[in-house]
């Protein structure tokens, strides 16, 4: 609640939980389109370019011809741009804010240069929590597949958001506290050189297999850099992946018109989306966050640009998983680490196991993650 003890956003309510359960295991019929209906040229640049990733097997169609694909394949995350849902378009709570907070993602095929993308979609579960952040937290988790031209499955994957109370998270949360007296950081020339020296050394393994034989339990993958971020940054993510409620003119009346609870008056008292949090610092505060932050499926797309580019363009990302452990507001730095916990051979495919987790300029964990990886081997190219 506000200084004057008035509440400025709605709140869970078990009769708004209760019309929620009963959505479990509906599929959902009617749903915003998505950013992106075909996996085109551009689309694909679009969202590599936006996560900082420049691999010419998505970026580069005269590069791309020379590898076994024949051409342009999307990057495993572009998934991302085809369906909302999977992103964090949640239903019911209206009003409630919604964090999206993980995923847990299977491909079955590359995506490839023009083919659409279908999607179905339903509620698979809602899981009643107790945080610092904001005392009462739902777990909403969906179940998305994905198909290709041919009706064939390209991925299925599980998300989830948690819808918090927006006046308790900025009230009484207790997260975030030990930031309020911290001062603002300014990065010196030299930690920012640190950085920029990462950016330099990244490493796109590319045409060089990376052969299954030459894996050992305990590597580690190169240390992937994000940061430091930036509301141009998020902004630039937006771009590729579309945002979930980020429109103009006529079609933000609309919106806020069919969706009231979306429309949070800004200080020119005009309905405006909630998803500015991610670029606008008083209504981050507003939530609870501690400032401007990054988006949840950005998060999750550089833990697997970290792996896509570990396994080269012979390599196949089978599964890809991430939590989310905090918000990383403008002005922080990530570092990607990530270590090889299994070798393994399963239906005909030779697999590495990998754990990631990502932390911040200040050591605090971030995202926890890893994914598995197909790898060719030298004997099937010997034989």
């Amino acid at each position: 609640m506000s200084e004057t003890g008035t509440r400025l956003f709605p709140r869970i309510t078990d009769s708004a939980m209760g019309d929620l359960r009963a959505r479990i295991g509906r599929k959902i019929e009617d749903t915003l389109e998505p950013w992106c209906h075909e996996a085109t040229r551009d689309n694909i640049r679009h969202y590599a370019h936006g996560i900082g990733d420049d691999n010419p097997l998505w970026c580069d169609p005269a590069y791309a011809a020379t590898t076994r694909h024949g051409g342009i394949v999307a990057l495993p995350s572009f998934l991302f741009a085809t369906n909302r849902i999977i992103s964090g378009y949640v239903g019911g709570l209206a009003g409630v804010h919604a964090m999206w907070a993980g995923a847990d993602w299977t491909w079955h095929r590359w995506l490839k240069r023009n083919e659409e993308v279908h999607t179905e979609a339903w509620l698979a579960d809602l899981i009643e929590h107790e945080t610092r952040f904001a005392g009462r937290a739902i777990q909403q988790v969906y179940h998305v597949n994905f198909y290709g031209d041919d009706g064939s499955k390209l991925a299925e994957a599980e998300s989830w958001c948690f819808r918090t109370d927006r006046d308790q998270a900025r009230e009484a949360g207790t997260k975030y506290t030990y930031l309020k007296d911290k001062p603002q950081r300014r990065y010196t020339d030299a930690e920012l050189d640190q950085v920029f020296d990462l950016y330099a050394a990244e490493e796109i393994r590319g045409a060089t297999p990376r052969y299954w034989e030459d894996v050992r339990v305990g590597d580690k993958l190169p240390i992937m850099a994000k940061g430091p971020m930036t509301v141009t940054g998020f902004i630039a993510y937006a771009q590729g992946w579309g945002g979930l409620y980020i429109r103009a003119n006529k079609l933000a009346w609309k919106q806020t018109s069919r969706h009231p609870g979306l429309g949070i008056r800004n200080r020119f008292n005009i309905p405006d989306c909630p998803e500015r949090v991610h670029w606008e610092q008083d209504m981050a505060l507003m939530v609870g966050a501690p400032g401007a932050y990054d988006y949840g499926p950005e998060r999750c797309s550089w833990l697997t640009h970290h792996l896509t580019n570990w396994m080269g363009d012979d390599g196949f990302l089978v599964r890809a998983h991430c939590k989310i452990r905090r918000h990383n507001p403008e002005g922080d730095l990530l570092f990607i680490s990530g270590q090889v916990t299994g070798l393994r051979e399963e239906a005909g495919r030779w697999l590495v196991d990998i754990e990631q987790e990502a932390r911040n300029q200040d050591g605090e964990l971030s995202v926890l993650g890893g994914g598995t990886v197909a790898l060719p081997r030298k004997a099937a190219i010997a034989s």
